[in-house]
């Protein structure tokens, strides 16, 4: 009798996302995507002179997928996987608000926000296994309360604000600041589940497998 050898299941596609965000890793195995490597990339995030808040967004995020990437190959383990990045910038018409490191910054930009709308850009980036490259930026209008002296001052003590691009976090305490939203809730907390989604699907990867849950 002759044998015949099973052929094997091709390996299930791996994910590298290339953040430290607890957010962004939240978000993703909300849907059921778990990556199977975190690789935050270490990159200059200094607007270029005159540089758009979104044009901003999307560079960063595509440096981001590409350290990420580059540091993947050096590993060697890691070859061949997705690459997802994702980078948010908020913005008050042109001016550009940081990513918070102090107190003062984040009352700069609490002060600024007061009573007004401002807009949040979150660009995407994913690499294929194939070497293919896909972008999406996606831009949300958010408009405050106008804040109060004890408001702020609560917010401030709170430290919700440090790291966060325009000195607040839409999931935590200043969800109830928030008058009104237009546009991806998700796309303000870092990263947009719609497109994110709808990249990965569209290049293959299994979005969906951990959906039907254990068999």
């Amino acid at each position: 009798m002759i044998g015949f050898a099973r052929e094997r299941d091709p390996a299930p596609p791996r994910l590298i996302l290339a953040s430290a965000s607890p957010r962004r890793l939240a978000l993703l195995q909300q849907v059921g995507v778990e990556p199977q490597a975190l690789l935050p990339a270490d990159i200059d995030e200094t607007p270029e002179r005159s540089e758009l808040p979104r044009v901003l967004a999307a560079r960063l995020a595509a440096g981001k997928a590409e350290a990420a990437a580059a540091a993947a190959e050096a590993r060697g383990d890691l070859g061949g996987a997705f690459v997802l990045a994702a980078d948010t910038v908020v913005s008050v018409g042109r001016r550009i608000l940081p990513k918070c490191e102090t107190r003062d910054e984040a009352e700069g930009c609490l002060r600024l926000l007061s009573g007004r709308a401002h807009r949040v850009h979150t660009g995407v980036t994913l690499l294929t296994p194939r070497g293919g490259r896909r972008h999406r930026l996606v831009e949300t209008r958010v408009r405050f309360k106008r804040l109060s002296g004890a408001e702020m001052g609560a917010y401030l003590d709170s430290g919700e604000w440090n790291g966060k691009a325009g000195g607040y976090a839409v999931q935590g305490f200043a969800s109830s600041f928030v008058v009104k939203l237009v546009g991806s809730y998700t796309g303000v907390v870092g990263l947009p589940l719609y497109e994110t989604v709808s990249l990965l699907a569209g290049e293959g990867f299994p979005v969906h497998a951990a959906w039907a849950g254990p068999r």
